[in-house]
């Protein structure tokens, strides 16, 4: 009697859990992708686990407190560790809708994730949209970047106006030597009077041009 019944309750659970059967949901694991070196087998004692975190995310739906580990159905399994699943409702031989399991799945995927060292990459539910990853607090406060960005930016500007200062400083300085050099050409220089170069009169010095002098003033006194 015992074994007939383990019979027709494994072909109405044979008939509820079947690849795209309605309210069916697909995973995917890619455990060698993830751990590397550290990756573990999949067995029997993994698909316990993963139907207990599936019995514990529908249980914080409203009206789905009594569900349990026997109420989540494997199938289809394959080595390359994907496989097919459904929850049944604990009081009517059929399957729960897939609205309330994709909502409990989301509300707890990333507990999910974390018991099986995955993530959305590397755990998917094919038919439900991965989550968004959580905001994460910067390790530096706001504040002190704002705060650092506005110092830069002050120190900067310093800089640039005392720079600004000496090149106006040196330009002043060049400024008084420039004129007073022109002034020194200016009077040095030999002009030439029909055809003949003639030295330009020494304003300062009292010099006088010979070409000019009478003969009286070539005499020197005694």
């Amino acid at each position: 009697m015992l074994w007939l019944l383990f019979f027709l309750v494994t072909a109405i659970h044979a008939e509820l859990c079947q690849p795209d059967a309605e309210n069916a949901f697909k995973v995917r694991l890619s455990i060698r992708t993830a751990r590397g070196e550290k990756a573990y087998a999949w067995d029997t004692n993994e698909e316990y686990l993963f139907k207990a975190m599936v019995a514990f995310s529908m249980r914080k739906v409203p009206n789905r407190e009594t569900t349990d580990i026997p109420h989540v159905l494997l199938c289809n399994i394959t080595q390359r560790v994907s496989f097919w699943f459904v929850v049944t409702d604990p009081s009517k031989n059929h399957t729960l809708p897939a609205v309330e399991i994709q909502s409990a799945i989301r509300m707890n995927r990333n507990r999910i994730n974390s018991v099986f060292f995955l993530n959305d990459q590397t755990l998917e539910f094919l038919q439900i949209p991965s989550t968004l990853a959580p905001p994460t607090d910067p390790s530096v406060p706001i504040w002190i970047i704002v705060f650092g960005v506005i110092f830069c930016i002050v120190i900067v500007a310093i800089t640039l106006l005392v720079l600004s200062g000496i090149r106006q400083r040196r330009r002043k300085n060049k400024g008084p030597t420039e004129v007073h050099d022109t002034e020194d050409k200016c009077e040095n220089t030999i002009t030439i009077e029909n055809g003949m170069p003639c030295d330009s009169l020494d304003m300062k010095g009292g010099h006088r041009n010979d070409a000019f002098m009478t003969e009286d003033e070539r005499l020197t006194p005694l």
